[in-house]
């Protein structure tokens, strides 16, 4: 029996500015939670870390919290608690094994968090399966950020469809 190719379901968006995408993460945050896993792709200065911060501080502000939230550049990896959900902000532009990303205890968040990964072509082998993918690009005027969001997951799918009637 032939194998099936899995489905991908994608939505593009066009995102005018920073406000457009902090509208975008407050989209999504209401249907996250534990194991799942965000992959954040797209060039420097696309909109990764920007988006990732936008998210997180509005799930911490679900919960009365707020908290500077730098990028993991250097650290490699941030942690926030927002009630009982916590989650994994990595930045894997610096590492250059596999090997690294095990160290970081990342694989093992992957069940157990909410996991925004930046630069997720380092985890190669590892790559979750069945993530939510958001790869960003710069738009045509400054400010301006193309975004296409994929899965081949249905899990995402109700997300997906929502989005694109939003930007219809």
């Amino acid at each position: 029996m032939a194998a099936v190719e899995q489905a991908e379901f994608s939505a593009e968006l066009t995102l005018a500015d920073e406000a457009a995408t902090t509208v975008l993460a407050g989209a999504i945050k209401p249907v996250l939670r534990a194991g799942d896993v965000l992959l954040l792709a797209g060039p420097v200065g696309a909109g990764k870390s920007f988006f990732a911060r936008a998210l997180i501080s509005a799930l911490l502000a679900d919960h009365g919290l707020a908290e500077d939230i730098p990028s993991p550049t250097f650290t490699l990896v941030q942690t926030y608690r927002a009630g009982d959900l916590e989650i994994w902000h990595s930045d894997l532009y610096r590492l250059t094994s596999v090997d690294e990303v095990a160290e970081l205890g990342l694989l093992d968040a992957f069940a157990t968090a909410l996991c925004l990964v930046e630069w997720p072509d380092r985890l190669r082998e590892e790559l979750p399966t069945d993530a939510l993918t958001l790869a960003f690009e710069l738009g045509k005027t400054p400010g301006e950020r193309q975004v296409v969001i994929s899965s081949p997951n249905r899990r995402w799918l109700p997300l997906i469809d929502r989005l694109k009637e939003q930007s219809a």
